[in-house]
C-alpha cells in the first residue's frame, strides 16, 4: 500500500465521483466516500490506513507507478 500513489490518484477522479460511496464499512463507521477516504488517508489516521488497505485489497486504486500512469494517461500529479 502506497499512500503517495493514492494521493496522486485522487485528484484525477472526476469531481462528481468524489462524493460517491466507495466502501460500505460498518467497522469503520459506515459508508466511506472518496472524499472521506482522501481526508483520512491524507491525514495519516488509523482509519485512513484501514481504508487504504481495503481499497488496495479490492483493487479500486492503482498500487504501482505503472498502474497510476495508465489511469492518469501518463501524467504524474
Amino acid at each position: 500500500m502506497d499512500r503517495s500513489i493514492f494521493l496522486r490518484f485522487y485528484p484525477n477522479l472526476p469531481l462528481g465521483v468524489r462524493r460517491d460511496v466507495v466502501l460500505n464499512a460498518p467497522e469503520l463507521g459506515g459508508p466511506i466516500t472518496w472524499e472521506v477516504a482522501y481526508r483520512e488517508i491524507q491525514s495519516g489516521t488509523k482509519i485512513g490506513e484501514q481504508i487504504l488497505q481495503k481499497l488496495t485489497e479490492l483493487k479500486f486504486i492503482p498500487t504501482t507507478e505503472e498502474e497510476l500512469k495508465n489511469f492518469t494517461g501518463g501524467e504524474k500529479k
